[in-house]
């Protein structure tokens, strides 16, 4: 693979914003994204360099990108370090009961699909997830929509299973996303 996976520096911001406003205008961007394009596209410049700042810090959040030798962005994916004590209004589904990490941001580009990119974000995000100490990582945790099946499949080929919990989308109760999740390895 020719790409670089490496982490979201702070003067990284210009790129980071690039790549989520592609990833915004994606066909299947209502449903796997919880934002839009008109909404990120309205964001100051400072909304940028403070998502990239508090992701290159990789305390409580992190994106990895993947990086072609021109320098483009190709793919990102984001993530969320979420503690059990959390307030459950900023964690998606509830505080859980275990340290996790979860999974959001998903991306690559359309024309870069089905060429490893997806499985080398996600190798970084799982490596990335298991070797926090502090808090030490139980289960990695990531959500689809229902009718997203391309990212289910995906999902899947990486190792992802279903918890059995469902959740509704915000914005239309009646569609549901399933909640995937990946379980420290024993050892």
């Amino acid at each position: 693979m020719e790409h670089i996976i490496r982490s979201v520096r702070a003067e990284d911001w210009e790129k980071s914003r690039e790549l989520r406003l592609a990833a915004l205008v994606d066909p299947v961007a209502p449903i796997a994204f919880l934002d839009t394009y008109e909404k990120a596209s309205a964001q100051p410049d400072s909304y940028w360099q403070e998502r990239a700042r508090a992701s290159s810090e990789a305390c409580s959040v992190i994106t990895f990108v993947a990086e072609a030798p021109d320098g483009r962005w190709d793919g990102s994916v984001t993530v969320l370090v979420e503690l059990p004590d959390a307030d459950e209004a900023t964690v998606f589904g509830g505080a859980p009961a275990v340290p996790q990490t979860h999974i959001v941001g998903v991306f690559v580009r359309p024309e870069r699909r089905g060429t490893g990119l997806i499985q080398a974000l996600f190798d970084a995000a799982v490596t990335w997830s298991w070797e926090l100490s502090e808090p030490r990582a139980e289960r990695i945790r990531l959500f689809v929509h229902e009718d997203n099946g391309r990212a289910l499949s995906v999902y899947r080929k990486a190792g992802f299973v279903p918890s059995g919990v469902t959740v509704a989308m915000p914005d239309d109760p009646q569609a549901k996303e399933y909640e995937l999740e990946l379980v420290r390895p024993a050892g």
